[in-house]
């Protein structure tokens, strides 16, 4: 019987893969599974085993360094890599606050500025992420452009950008020079590293929590003045920039990128206040511009026309987000991770902050084994479920919507190493694949994990399960710009802004952390 069972599965298989599985919102065996209780084919039972969820500490600290804030930008993956700036502070995490780092290049070496270049201003242009079907048009018909003070029409869209956190306030956005040399592209960053800057400002601007796409017009024949996409511009000082480059013309510092990068080491993006909201931009979008003017004789007369001098902000240029934490008096502060019994409430964070530990008690690994061995009890569905704690999380703060759950095992020298779960190599390219789901119920919010094959596999194999476990985090696998993962080590945890408190090994609470296994059997 069980040979029929497993030819059911074989066939089922190649049915996952050729895509015809069918999703059902409704808690429910695996699509794998439910065949099986066709035609009385197999008689299904869904049991809840305890488990052993608990927290595990990432130190607060994660790499976050240009290889995964930046290079997933590149043609080998998706644009899914952003940076993230702000601040947040509430009971459960305590406070957290984020900060960004940059190198800059000229866009070619030894620049020609021109006789008597003077800068007119300067401005850094971040892209927010925005919500671009939610939008404001202003439009001012008496303008007066002011370079010329020319007639003119200025028309401003304003969105609301993505914030996560206290959406409402305001936050003071500061751009400083950074003093420290911040080494190369590939080279490792960790998410404590605060380089050194100068204590001056180069410039600052309130951050409503809007982006501006602005477009400047003639009155007289409606041609462009100016246009700019939408983005939040922040001015920074001519007279640094006048001093810093323009007055450098000629001399070694401008001459090749070795040079500059020692000489203009970076700025250092952050916000003043500790409280408020995070939220996402695109690196490879971030602009420096200059706006400067030169003498050019026209017909006998000086005309000094504005030109555009744009820095090389983007590519192979280092960057890295400064990750701050403040745990005082935060729930999460009283928690010491407990594999061996497991933590009440589960704490899960992006950028650096804790991840889910999951342990399958060897007992019940083993009650599983005996089931399958003498009552040929074959496993259709397996999912780990985690309610949200609505008891000290209830909060309009987005849900997580982006999970990773991996693998975790011992190599022979004793250590921990990370790989996709079984379910993922085995049945991850199907599109039908769904690594989990999210339940909004009347008993509560919860989330369930498909554990199926993996727990197959320990099952019925007889593997050994000893040092095995399951480790979640709050963040998304990176894809290729084809399609296929980049790699379990690929994820977008260094930039999730996501937090959320989970009920887990907890006994006395119905909605305790559980392992929910359906088992067919004829």
């Amino acid at each position: 019987m069980i040979y029929n069972i497993r030819k059911i599965f074989t066939i089922l298989s190649l049915m996952i893969l050729g895509g015809v599985l069918v999703y059902n919102c409704e808690p429910e065996p695996d699509s794998l599974g439910e065949q099986l209780f066709l035609d009385g084919a197999a008689n299904g039972k869904e049991v809840p085993y305890d488990i052993t969820a608990y927290n595990i500490s990432n130190n607060d600290t994660i790499r976050a360094d240009a290889n995964t804030l930046y290079n997933l930008l590149g043609s080998t993956a998706n644009t899914s890599a952003t940076g993230v700036l702000g601040a947040f502070n509430e009971s459960q995490f305590g406070m957290q606050k984020a900060t960004y780092f940059t190198q800059l290049r000229l866009p070619a070496n030894d620049p020609d500025f021109g006789t008597n270049a003077v800068v007119d201003s300067v401005v850094l242009v971040l892209k927010p992420i925005y919500r671009s079907d939610s939008i404001t048009t202003t439009t001012d018909e008496n303008y007066v452009y002011p370079d010329g003070n020319v007639d003119a029409k200025k028309v401003v869209n304003t969105y609301p950008a993505v914030k996560y956190g206290k959406a409402k306030k305001k936050m003071n956005i500061q751009v400083q020079e950074v003093t420290e040399f911040m080494n190369g592209y590939n080279d490792p960053v960790y998410s404590n590293k605060d380089f050194a800057a100068s204590s001056t400002v180069l410039g600052s601007k309130e951050f409503s929590g809007n982006v501006n796409a602005i477009t400047i017009t003639k009155d007289s024949d409606g041609s462009s003045l100016f246009s700019s996409a939408a983005g939040f511009r922040i001015p920074l000082s001519p007279t640094f920039f006048q001093s810093k480059i323009i007055a450098k013309k000629g001399q070694p510092e401008l001459k090749d990128v070795s040079n500059f990068i020692r000489y203009f080491r970076g700025l250092k993006i952050s916000v003043e206040e500790s409280d408020g909201y995070l939220f996402q931009f695109y690196p490879n979008d971030m602009e420096l511009i200059m706006y400067y003017k030169n003498d050019k004789v026209e017909n006998g007369q000086n005309t000094r026309p504005q030109l555009k001098y744009s820095f090389s902000i983007g590519s192979a240029n280092a960057h890295s987000g400064y990750y701050q934490y403040d745990r005082s008096g935060a729930a999460v502060a009283n928690f010491t991770p407990d594999m061996e019994n497991g933590d009440k409430k589960l704490f899960a964070q992006g950028m650096g902050g804790n991840s889910i530990g999951i342990k399958l008690p060897v007992l019940t690994i083993n009650e599983l084994k005996k089931m399958y061995q003498d009552q040929k009890a074959a496993i259709i569905s397996a999912k780990i479920r985690l309610y949200i704690d609505d008891a000290v999380w209830s909060n309009p703060y987005a849900k997580p919507s982006a999970f990773t759950i991996l693998q975790g095992d011992k190599d022979t020298n004793g250590k921990t190493v990370f790989d996709y779960t079984t379910d993922y190599s085995v049945l991850g390219s199907a599109s039908t694949f769904v690594p989990f789901r999210t339940y909004d119920t009347t008993e509560g919010y919860y989330y369930e994990f498909t554990v199926t094959q993996s727990l197959k596999d320990i099952v019925e194999s007889g593997k050994d399960y000893k040092d095995k476990f399951y480790k979640i985090d709050l963040a998304q696998f990176i894809s290729t710009s084809a399609g296929s993962l980049a790699g379990f080590k690929y994820t977008s945890r260094p930039f999730s802004m996501g937090r959320t408190v989970f009920v887990g090994t907890d006994p006395s609470n119905v909605k305790n952390a559980k392992l929910r296994v359906t088992y067919g059997t004829k």
